[in-house]
């Protein structure tokens, strides 16, 4: 995106949002009458290491407790982000079961929930943040991770589960803090916190990043810095509104890892770059202003209206690994580079209203959202000294150095599309009895997607049509005890979860489907300790795959294609006063149903899914002034890539992840009521394991043994 036409951009597109905020300023002061609302989540255990919330509004967009929610739903503070020296999503959701990582090419991340791999399934305060790039904690409250497919309240896609952060608001009561990190391979960061009242009705609040840090990866480094200021005003009795804007600047070098052979991933020292790695640079550029407006009129009725402008560059270039050949003494390297810009407007508007018919405990919502994204997309090609896409470098120096010249190749991305989206959905949370609650919603959404190959001058005017489902049934034996059943449907359109998949061959094929049927329990073991267990299955429909009936096994048809089975565990809170815990087991089955190629047969296991994970995290307080942690994550083996199935005249190597354990450490020193210092240790055994991968050719080593040194400070 050229920011020389931002001005452009901006004036229509904050139009739009002003408009649709002066509407609901002129709708709520013409009905104000009543005391306003301001949403509250309400925090468990000893004031800073509070690892349990009691409740949350994103997933109904009511305030619902979590054990009446019937989804797996795990919650991570920014205590507890702050316990792990947590400066990522990949880092604070380590000991979230039945989540995982993909590499994401080291330019973005790619979560993993029940199999399903997205890189767009992510929400800011429940509204869609869908850039590839890497998103930091340093103005996050808390990160909540839904599982199962979740769009009857957050639209298309949310397929097999997705991340929402939540922001840090201003409050009423003045405070500041602060934290300088400094650890292995360079690490430096800071970060700082302000919140300050200006008045009775006025508070503001301002969050800032600055980190230059480097890696274990040789050539590999970091920077970035981000700005966050918010206020929040309540204009009067009744309405309360909210503003913040950020601007998030990240810089890096790419690094997609190492390559594997005969099945395995090379054995090399986990520092080893392949490829080039001054010459894989990439880096994103966030601007987004949001904002909230909330009236509660006289009779109960709750109007909430919510609107997020972003803008969002994008560039990276990657110099990397592919196939090792035959006698293992050589690696190909490639290289391309990819250019993006994106914006979105959304604005979503509720009203949540509250009835009682005789004994029966109502609690309905409507809403409508509207939503539009334009994005342009450019990839060109790395050709080498001779004219070469790809060359052979010896393993024993995997470094391809410079020229790299990068021009246009035929099959290379050149696109521009215009999303528009209109919804509306309903829902209603019953209270039967004292035992009894359903949770009932529906969606419609209306999804344009205008997108034009600039290459071929070859458009596609598409609009697909969504209905999605939820239903819900809880059963409370006791007041802390919820028993639950539940169905969802999500649907993915072809136009793919970043806009760009619309092909000849794809753009009239009905969109992907996903349904998920989940049992399970929460038990609010005490105010402050936590406990879930669910059963799902999940499976994946309008799948391209190959055609039974077809002897040539050329001829393709939409069926079912996927199905992950499993069970996931999740233990958080405290134990003692003293004795902070957070984790869980997660047991996954992803296989794919129908032959979708050759040799991608039915029974093929998903890859990057392993069939078992563990993970726990524990905070123990020995003395006032000093705390210990104690981590330990475990993964079992997983394929690289989907597993393909080898035939007697076609045997293929499938590329396996071997299992680990690591065991992560902290030490916790309270100076005085307003300084901790603190130390965190990671892979304290000096494990060697691979952390995640793109595909055969692009894996990541873990970590060696690395520390962080920390100064915590709140006044």
């Amino acid at each position: 995106m050229n920011r020389q036409n931002l001005g452009k951009m901006v004036n229509p597109l904050l139009l739009k949002l002003l408009g649709g905020v002066l509407s609901c300023l002129l709708l709520t002061e013409a009905y104000a009458q009543s005391p306003a609302h301001i949403e509250e989540i309400i925090v468990n255990g000893e004031a800073g290491h509070a690892y349990k919330i009691q409740q949350t509004s994103s997933a109904t967009k009511t305030d619902t407790l979590l054990r009446d929610i019937p989804q797996s739903i795990s919650v991570v503070t920014s205590e507890q982000t702050r316990d792990q020296s947590a400066q990522g999503l990949a880092e604070a959701l380590r000991y979230i079961p039945g989540v995982s990582f993909a590499q994401g090419e080291g330019n973005r991340e790619t979560p993993i929930f029940r199999g399903i791999s997205t890189t767009g399934d992510f929400f800011v305060d429940g509204v869609r943040d869908d850039v590839q790039y890497y998103r930091d904690l340093y103005n996050i409250e808390r990160v909540e991770v839904f599982r199962g497919p979740n769009a009857m309240i957050f639209g298309r896609g949310a397929t097999g589960g997705l991340i929402n952060r939540v922001t840090k608001t201003p409050s009423s009561l003045p405070h500041q803090s602060g934290s300088l990190t400094f650890g292995s391979h360079t690490n430096r960061r800071v970060i700082a916190d302000i919140n300050q009242p200006v008045n009775d009705t006025l508070a503001v609040r301002v969050n800032g990043l600055y980190e230059n840090s480097e890696s274990y990866r040789e050539g590999v480094w970091l920077k970035r810095k981000g700005i966050a200021p918010s206020a929040s005003w309540q204009a009067n009795a009744n309405t309360m509104l909210q503003m913040n804007y950020e601007h998030f600047e990240d810089d890096r070098i790419a690094d997609r890892g190492i390559s594997s052979y005969q099945g395995k991933p090379l054995k090399t020292s986990a520092s080893t770059f392949f490829g080039n790695a001054e010459a894989s640079p990439t880096w994103s550029r966030l601007d987004a202003v949001s904002g909230l407006i909330e009236h509660d009129f006289a009779n109960g009725l709750t109007l909430r209206n919510r609107s997020r402008w972003a803008i969002q560059d994008k560039f990276y270039q990657n110099v990397f690994a592919g196939n090792v050949n035959a006698t293992g003494t050589s690696v190909a390297i490639s290289a391309y580079n990819n250019a993006m810009s994106r914006k979105n407007l959304f604005n979503q508007t509720d009203l949540i209203l509250p009835v009682h018919t005789g004994k029966i405990e109502h609690t309905l919502l409507a809403g409508v959202e509207l939503g539009e994204q334009d994005t342009k997309n450019l990839r060109t090609t790395g050709f080498f000294a001779g004219n070469l896409a790809t060359v052979n470098v010896p393993l024993s120096n995997p470094v391809t150095p410079p020229p790299i010249t990068y021009r246009p190749n035929a099959t290379d991305a050149n696109n521009n599309g215009t999303s528009q989206l209109a919804a509306v959905y309903a829902q209603n949370q019953v209270r039967i009895s004292s035992h009894f609650q359903i949770v009932a919603g529906l969606r419609y959404d209306r999804f344009k997607m205008n997108f034009k190959n600039n290459p071929t001058s070859q458009s596609f005017n598409i609009t697909d049509e969504f209905v999605s489902p939820r239903v819900g049934i809880i059963y409370n034996p006791l007041a802390t005890l919820s028993l639950y059943a539940n169905y969802s449907l999500a649907n993915q359109p072809r136009a793919g979860d970043q806009l760009s998949s619309l092909t000849l061959t794809n753009a009239n094929l009905k969109p992907e489907k996903f349904n998920n049927y989940e049992l399970g329990a929460k038990w609010d073991i005490a105010d402050d300790m936590a406990a879930t267990a669910s059963v799902f299955r999940l499976d994946r429909t309008n799948v391209i795959v190959l055609d039974p009936t077809d002897p040539t096994n050329t001829r393709t048809i939409l069926s079912d294609g996927q199905r992950t089975k499993g069970v996931e565990l999740d233990l958080t809170g405290q134990l003692s006063p003293n004795w902070s815990i957070a984790g869980g087991y997660a047991y996954s089955d992803a296989r794919f149903t129908a032959n979708t190629s050759t040799s991608l047969r039915a029974g093929a296991r998903v890859r990057q899914t392993p069939e078992h994970t563990f993970s726990l995290w524990n905070r123990y307080d020995v003395l006032p002034r000093l705390g210990a942690g104690l981590g330990i994550v475990h993964i079992a083996s997983r394929f690289a890539a989907n597993e393909l199935i080898a035939t007697v005249d076609a045997p293929i190597p499938n590329v396996t992840l071997p299992a680990y354990t690591r065991v992560d450490a902290a030490l916790f020193f309270k100076i005085n009521e307003s300084w901790q210092a603190q130390l965190n240790v990671e892979n304290v055994l000096n494990e060697n394991y691979f952390i995640s991968a793109n595909s055969n050719t692009n894996i990541t080593p873990g970590s060696p043994r690395s520390l962080r040194a920390s100064v915590n400070v709140h006044f």
